[in-house]
């Protein structure tokens, strides 16, 4: 049997602008898992989750049709997962073979409730290892993430992919987003293999090492949200907001310049001050696209982790699931995490996953 793990992960600063061909963001891996195991089967195969068996759906009327919308099933990125390494795999000369394919996921908790920990990317990540290693692919890093954001483009048809890049690096990244417009064209014209050995178009992954003062704390607000139809909200107002779009795009930039900088520098104040100044980007991307990134509770964690001298914002889209807290290590939290408890918001235990720098599998 074969057994991978992919992690979960947060984004840190520069959500939203990052779905923009060349946009930075920060990006931290977690440490807790999807699983995949796969063994071979004589007979029949199987995909079994305990967690993923009884899904939800969307879907919306087009006339008198009924359209799902898929970007929320986890199935969906398994089977993309599946079909891509596949047709990689015919590519490569191997026979199709019949499998057990089996999915545990620490992303969501025992009742189903989505932290915002991107399963469907660590679910993407963890069957396309996984199958790398059936059929004996050579797959490095580089590969790993272009074949597994290729899937989740698949289903998800936008976002950035930098939970992908999180799933594949681990530890915290700095991540320019690729030309997906630019993908959709050369996927026409070329074969998966030539596609992965090709330098794909602004995509750039720089793995950071944080300040040893810097301690990250994760706040859960208990409420889900779905990061596509957020997504879709701000691209429906892009255009008609055009001007204010462009001024939010390159202060993002300007921002993630600096707080990456703090890194490399281990400078904590530079990344704190930068964290604040990316969350009051977000306020008004929110204004004047009318989405709710900060909701209440949100609201109320933010400010209860800054009266405590710490930086703090939403993580990812917002409108519900988790908040980010960094906060010097020589500060006593205990008050802060009492008020979180007595506001509702749960403390996430969760530390950083830093992956291995070795190659995924040898052929």
């Amino acid at each position: 049997m074969i057994t991978v793990k992919a992690p979960g992960k947060l984004y840190i600063a520069g959500e939203y602008a990052v779905v923009e061909s060349g946009f930075p963001a920060i990006i931290v891996a977690l440490d807790q898992f999807v699983t995949a195991t796969i063994s071979p089967s004589d007979t029949f195969g199987s995909i079994v989750s305990k967690q993923y068996q009884e899904n939800s759906i969307f879907w919306r009327r087009q006339g008198d049709e009924m359209v799902f919308d898929n970007r929320d099933n986890p199935f969906h990125y398994i089977l993309s997962a599946i079909s891509l390494t596949e047709n990689y795999a015919r590519e490569t000369g191997q026979a199709l073979g019949v499998y057990h394919l089996g999915i545990n996921s620490e992303l969501d908790s025992a009742d189903g409730k989505k932290y915002g920990l991107g399963s469907s990317a660590a679910v993407t990540v963890a069957t396309v290892k996984a199958l790398c290693q059936f059929y004996h692919l050579p797959m490095d890093k580089s590969k790993l993430f272009k074949l597994a954001a290729i899937a989740h483009l698949s289903v998800q048809g936008n976002g950035s992919l930098g939970d992908i890049a999180a799933s594949v690096y681990g530890g915290w990244i700095a991540y320019h987003s690729f030309d997906r417009q630019w993908l959709h064209l050369q996927r026409q014209q070329h074969s998966l293999t030539e596609l992965l050995a090709m330098d794909w178009p602004d995509l750039k992954i720089e793995l950071l090492t944080p300040p040893a003062d810097l301690r990250l704390i994760i706040g859960w607000t208990g409420s889900p949200a779905s990061t596509s139809h957020l997504v879709d909200k701000v691209a429906m107002v892009k255009a008609k907001q055009r001007g204010e779009y462009q001024t939010f795009l390159q202060d993002s930039k300007a921002c993630l310049k600096r707080m990456v900088q703090g890194f490399r520098n281990g400078d904590l104040a530079t990344i704190q001050t930068e964290l604040r100044q990316n969350r009051q980007l977000l306020q008004g991307l929110g204004d004047f696209s009318h989405v709710t990134i900060e909701t209440p509770i949100l609201k109320k964690m933010i400010q209860i982790a800054e009266t405590a001298g710490a930086a703090a914002k939403t993580s990812g889209a917002g409108g519900g699931d988790c908040g980010i807290v960094l906060i010097d290590r020589a500060i006593d939290s205990t008050q802060l995490l009492k008020q979180w408890a007595h506001e509702g918001i749960q403390r996430l235990n969760l530390n950083v996953h830093t992956v291995n720098d070795d190659v995924i599998s040898k052929a």
